[in-house]
């Protein structure tokens, strides 16, 4: 049998593969469906301090290969969390990793201040880089210099490891990586969606309410395999990578190119136990394949 087991040096996984922000809900509606004790980890759809209803409708768009979403971070805010949600997810046997947001710098710092009370939570995911809550999808993540305050700034108040999220919507993705590792980053997750379009040819409008959204699915995954390597071969510290992950053998890509680990996103709309078979399918690769340990495959790309 093959050890799937990763160890990110914060945080010890069962296996590499999580589901990711925002199409995984809050967990909780995925129990009928998913094996949990079967996962690496799961990361809870992004959280504000207060609820927030996020964008108008229209917010979904199928495109060829991809799904354009504008959902807008909707929310239940940290403490409806807290009482409803979190003390059923600490009886799930994996790791819980919550998504953490911020309308400024003070909202990121006041939701992991205010969820540092809590038990249960293995790590923060800081959400700097969702291109779909502002317009022309303005974030932190954008420029190495908010991301090194913002990150700074969390890592102080937070007793928890923290992972930034990053944008691909940028020229140099390396550049906004070395500015959150030198803010103190625990590990880098990406990449976030691609900030997209869509128009109604008939109406001539935007088929969005908010007009962009952010373009993920496989249509994405050979940019983000990309980049995943390009900031593996220069940082320090752990790469979590995602994009249009699929398949087992789309995961693979992603831990070859350098990622410890992976998560699974627009996978589970269409298969909500997506990342289960995933996980099967990396194990059944890696034993036709005589690799004993599924770690001693990261980063072996040759270029």
């Amino acid at each position: 049998m093959t050890d799937l087991a990763i160890d990110l040096g914060f945080l010890k996984l069962r296996n590499p593969v999580l589901t990711a922000s925002g199409t995984f809900g809050y967990g909780l509606e995925f129990e009928p469906y998913v094996a949990f004790d079967k996962l690496g980890g799961f990361v809870v759809k992004g959280l504000y301090f207060h609820p927030r209803e996020g964008n108008p409708p229209p917010r979904l768009v199928e495109t060829p290969s991809g799904l354009i979403n504008a959902i807008g971070l909707q929310g239940i805010g940290v403490a409806a969390f807290a009482e409803k949600v979190l003390p059923r997810l600490r009886a799930l046997d994996t790791a819980v990793l919550v998504n953490v947001c911020g309308g400024d710098d003070d909202e990121y710092v006041a939701v992991v201040e205010f969820l540092d009370r809590q038990e249960g939570i293995a790590a923060y995911e800081l959400n700097i880089s969702c291109p779909n809550v502002k317009k022309e999808g303005l974030c932190p993540a954008l420029f190495p210099e908010p991301t090194f305050a913002l990150v700074r700034r969390v890592k102080a108040a937070s007793r928890r490891p923290v992972i930034v999220k990053l944008s691909p919507n940028v020229t140099n993705i390396t550049e906004i990586a070395k500015a959150a590792e030198e803010a103190g980053a625990d590990a880098l997750s990406l990449v976030n969606t691609f900030l997209a379009m869509a128009v109604d040819i008939e109406t001539r409008r935007p088929r969005l309410g908010n007009t962009f959204g952010g373009l993920s699915g496989p249509a994405i995954r050979p940019l983000a395999v990309r980049m995943v390597y390009q900031v593996a071969s220069r940082v320090g510290i752990p790469v979590i990578g995602m994009g249009g992950i699929m398949t087992g053998a789309d995961a693979l890509e992603f831990l070859i190119a350098g990622a410890s680990a992976v998560e699974v996103g627009t996978a589970n709309f269409a298969d909500p136990d997506a990342a289960v078979r995933i996980v099967r399918e990396i194990e059944g690769w890696c034993e036709a394949h005589g690799v004993a340990r599924v770690r001693d495959i990261v980063g072996t790309v040759k270029t």
